[in-house]
Parts: C-alpha cells; structure tokens; sequence
C-alpha cells in the first residue's frame, strides 16, 4: 500500500498527463518502408526495444505489439500506469489494450487521466478493447468509458491495424 505522499505524487503525475515526450516509431528509413510496403517491411524482426524516457508521461511504440503505441507514466523510477493503444484514423476507431496500475497507484487517477488524454488528442474516434473485460474489471471500464463513443467495449481490429 503506498503511503500518502506516495499518493499525493502518483494524483499530481495523474494531473499532467497531457504532457507527454514522444519516441518515434523506428528510424526514417523504417518509417518509409512500412508506408511503402504498406507495412509488410521496415519492422525490426525480433520486435522493438522496451524505451523508458525520462520524462512523467512518455508514448513511445509497443514493445508487445507491432505497429501499436504505449502510453506510460513514469514514477520515481516505476512505470506506474502503460496502457497500449492503436488509431485507425481512417476507420474512426481506436482501441486500448491491457492498461496497467501499479498496485501502490491505482485508483489515484493515473489511468482515468492516461486514457482521457489519449482521447483529447485523438477526437471523434469511437474507442475500444480487443478483449472481453474479465469480471473484477468490469467497474473500472464501466467507469472510464461512461460518455465515451464506443464505451471501450470490444472490437476487432480493422483492415488498416497492422498484422502482429
């Protein structure tokens, strides 16, 4: 259980979350050849590097998912909230996957702030998960998604999501 400054900071990080550092997706080169290729090429094989940049907030690629984003709050050295996420700008969805609170943070705000960041800035978009939500989440996603398009509930990808 974290103490009350523990707390206090983790409510205080959850309050900049609109203040991320962003990593690029790959070099330029890599960037090219997956437009070009249509994302068939330009991927490194054995997967992406796990980035931690030194910074509250960071989005930087999925290292579990091709193509994805992770978005992340850092805390005295801990990740102390990441979530997954894709856009499909074209499509008008996006979906979020495995979000995480330290035990220590949750229920500070850290995933409320996280997520409702990533819909500031990508708007208009119908949000959702790959998976069914298991029971003891239900009350957390009920209470993220209220008033959101899409309510996270699940939905596949779409034809433009990249294979992986």
């Amino acid at each position: 259980m974290a103490g009350v400054e523990e707390r206090e900071e983790a409510t205080a990080l959850a309050a900049q979350a609109r203040n991320v550092v962003w990593a690029a997706d790959g070099t330029p080169w890599q960037r090219f050849l997956r437009v070009l290729s249509g994302g068939r090429c330009g991927r490194q094989p054995g997967g992406w590097t796990v980035i931690r940049l030194d910074a509250p907030w960071q989005d930087t690629p999925s290292s579990e998912r091709p193509g994805w984003r992770e978005r992340a709050a850092n805390l005295d050295g801990d990740v102390a909230f990441a979530v997954d996420y894709l856009v499909c700008a074209r499509c008008g969805f996006a979906w979020v996957e495995w979000p995480y609170t330290m035990g220590k943070y949750q229920r500070c705000g850290l995933a409320a702030a996280g997520l409702e960041a990533l819909r500031l800035e990508y708007p208009g978009l119908s949000w959702h998960t790959l998976g069914a939500h298991f029971r003891d989440s239900r009350p957390f996603w009920t209470a993220v998604g209220a008033g959101v398009p899409g309510v996270y509930q699940q939905r596949e990808t779409c034809s433009h999501a990249p294979a992986g």
